[in-house]
């Protein structure tokens, strides 16, 4: 599949959604509420989040951004995971912000996790004031609800430096598992406007044969969640 017909693909499934430019303001309004319960029920079906942790592998003096980084759950495990690494975070939505604003300073780690508002199709590291691409940019149940996540793969890879990594893990096709359960979990993603994205998959399968990294791919629970790793070459 051509990187033409990869995007063509991702606009068509998204033509149906909210344009990136008001992606702020719809993720303000989901998320006024629901950030103050989010980690409680996202627990109980957003599995595999913390086996990206485990396997990160960041190391001392890293600079590591994860995208879409809501209440900071997992920015405040990666740090304490590793802790010789620096953090920051970026999401859509500043009423999500203002969640992990209160729970990294709770957690003591203020300093080493700045946050940030911007959107993933276009943020660069100069948001937070650096002046050199990530070492290592995670996406954690995130390209399965924002628009064009296409575009915010290639933006991603465009700010990591070259030896750096992108990993991701969200929603597969869950295709291992019986067919109404598939069904009840489609019905459900639906409510939070969340889908599997296909298209994902194509993309990390057509960089790697591009010669743009060397890609890494597994799935856990019947294909419920699925993992990409691309090392950028």
């Amino acid at each position: 599949m051509s990187a033409s017909n990869l995007h063509g693909a991702a606009a068509d499934h998204d033509s149906a959604g909210e344009p990136v430019d008001d992606a702020r303001e719809s993720m303000d309004r989901m998320y006024r509420l629901q950030r103050h319960f989010y980690d409680l029920t996202r627990k109980y079906y957003l599995f595999g989040r913390d086996g990206l942790i485990e396997r990160l592998g960041a190391a001392p003096g890293e600079a590591v951004l994860e995208i879409g980084c809501g209440t900071a759950r997992n920015l405040v495990k990666m740090a304490r995971r590793y802790p010789q690494a620096r953090f920051y975070g970026l999401d859509a939505s500043d009423e999500m912000l203002k969640t992990a604003t209160v729970k990294v300073a709770r957690a003591g780690l203020a300093g080493r996790i700045p946050l940030a508002q911007a959107f993933a199709q276009t943020f660069t590291p100069e948001i937070f004031t650096r002046t050199q691409p990530f070492d290592r940019i995670v996406f954690s149940y995130t390209l399965s609800i924002i628009p064009g996540p296409l575009d915010a793969l290639d933006n991603a890879l465009d700010q990591l430096k070259p030896g750096g990594s992108l990993h991701v893990v969200d929603f597969g096709d869950a295709r291992g598992l019986p067919e109404g359960f598939r069904g009840l979990l489609a019905w459900w993603l639906d409510k939070f406007h969340v889908a599997h994205r296909p298209e994902v998959g194509d993309w990390f399968a057509y960089r790697a044969a591009e010669g743009r990294g060397r890609l890494e791919t597994r799935t856990i629970g019947g294909r419920y969640a699925e993992f990409f790793t691309l090392v950028k070459a």
